[in-house]
Parts: structure tokens; C-alpha cells; sequence
């Protein structure tokens, strides 16, 4: 593995790169970007209101975490990343149940959000736990590193969707997986429609491994794999946003159907 074990507050909080969290509107659509070469996401982006998406003890009396974790399948020793970790309801449970001999980075493009995070993680002697500030089109994770990625209640936050997940994608480690929970609604409504989701993810190489209703957590829950080798972004072509989205898998040879 390429993380580095975690120091006490102060070097818990690793800033990478600056990022000022502001909110984006629901109903604004991302615009293309000159500089990037990936294609704008043809969907609006809502808005994050809150560190939380409900408290944590109405979260475990359903079983949500567990119920989660179970069926992504980590267990003791893996190595787990939680993008958009907020105020940590995921990111606890899982130091809990990779153990000692596992790792948890948890990550958020929102600093006071981090900076309250590695609080927690100090106060509740997480020593297998570090946190992360990243960009909202980059995670900023170190490759080869991750057994299970986790994206809960966040992904309709995504601004730039077809970038964020390309440059996740090197720090999947062999058989790694991105898990997504999300509600069953319009993004500008905190939720990706499922036809959505697989689409915006099969652009940029993912396969759909298993997508089942997640009613604890509010919506569904999918798994995806990287398979295949990763487009370059200019063969990268948008999904239409709506329930009939397509899924546009790249030829060898970059080109789309």
C-alpha cells in the first residue's frame, strides 16, 4: 500500500490543494472545460446544504452502515476510501471494521468539514483513519491503494462527474470497487437516477456489478469495477441526463458508438 500511517492533529488534516466548498445551485448545469478535455456533465448539480444526510442514531437504529458494509464486503485489513465523508458516520464505522491492520482515508472537498473530522478521528483513537481535503473534479488519492471506494448520499454533488471518476480510477487497487448509494430522484433533488449513474460511470470505463434497492439508506445501492483500459478524456462522451439515459461504453480505439 502507498498511504503513510497517520499522525495526531495538525498533520491528520493533509491539505492537498486549495478548495473554497462553496455550494453549487441545483439547476446549474457544469459548463464544458477548455483546459481539461472532459465533457460537461448534461445534468444540474445540487447543492451541498450539510455535513450530514440524517443522525447517526436514527442512521443506526436502521442498521445503515452495517447493512452497507456488509454488502460491499469489507472486512478486516482492507484498505477503504470515503469520498464526501462530511462529519464521519462512515468513516468511524469503517476504521471500526477494517480493524488495526486496515486503513480508512476519508475525504471532503469542504474544509471546516475535514478540519472537524480529524478532530473526531483523534478524539475517538482512530490510529488507522487520515483525512483529506479534496477537489471537487479530483480526489487527490495515492493509486493502487483502495480495496472499496464509498460514495454515500454525494455523487449528485459531483460538478464534473466524467473527471472526478477518471482520475478515481488509478486509485482502485486489483478487484477494487466503487460503491454508490444514492436516492432515486432528479440530481437538482439530492439523487441520481440509477440509468444515470451506470451511464456516467460506463463513460469513463466502469462496470456495473450489482445495483439493488438500499431502502436504510434512502434509495439504492451500486457497485461498480474498473474494466478495461482508461479513455482518454477526450473520447469521453456525456450521458443525456433523464430516465432513459444510454450508456456509452468506449471502443479500443477511444471512438463511441
Amino acid at each position: 500500500m502507498t498511504l503513510a500511517r497517520p499522525l495526531l492533529l495538525g498533520a491528520t488534516l493533509l491539505l492537498l490543494a486549495a478548495c473554497d466548498g462553496s455550494p453549487r445551485g441545483p439547476g446549474n448545469v457544469t459548463q464544458d472545460s477548455s483546459t481539461t478535455g472532459f465533457p460537461a456533465a448534461d445534468r444540474p448539480v445540487a447543492t451541498i446544504v450539510s455535513s450530514r444526510w440524517s443522525n447517526e442514531e436514527e442512521r443506526d437504529r436502521l442498521n445503515e452502515a452495517g447493512t452497507v458494509m456488509n454488502l460491499a464486503g469489507i472486512k478486516p485489513g482492507m484498505t477503504v476510501a470515503d469520498i464526501g465523508a462530511g462529519e464521519g458516520y462512515y468513516t468511524i464505522r469503517l476504521g471500526q471494521r477494517v480493524g488495526a491492520k486496515g486503513r480508512v482515508v476519508a475525504e471532503d472537498i469542504v474544509p471546516d468539514y475535514i478540519s472537524q473530522l480529524a478532530t473526531r478521528v483523534v478524539r475517538e483513537k482512530l490510529d488507522n483513519v487520515s483525512v483529506r481535503l479534496g477537489l471537487p473534479a479530483d480526489p487527490r488519492l495515492p493509486e493502487n491503494s483502495f480495496d472499496r471506494v464509498l460514495m454515500v448520499h454525494m455523487y449528485h454533488e459531483i460538478e464534473s462527474p466524467y473527471e472526478f471518476l477518471w482520475r478515481l480510477r488509478p486509485s482502485l487497487a486489483p478487484g477494487g470497487q466503487v460503491v454508490v448509494v444514492d436516492a432515486d430522484r432528479q440530481t437538482e433533488n439530492h439523487g441520481t437516477p440509477p440509468s444515470l449513474l451506470k451511464c456516467e460511470f460506463a463513460a469513463v470505463g466502469y462496470a456495473q456489478v450489482s445495483m439493488r434497492p438500499m431502502p436504510s439508506a434512502g434509495g439504492y445501492m451500486a457497485v461498480f469495477e474498473a474494466r478495461g483500459a482508461r479513455p482518454e478524456p477526450e473520447a469521453i462522451r456525456a450521458c443525456k441526463s433523464g430516465a432513459h439515459a444510454k450508456a456509452v461504453t468506449p471502443k479500443p480505439n477511444g471512438a463511441h458508438e
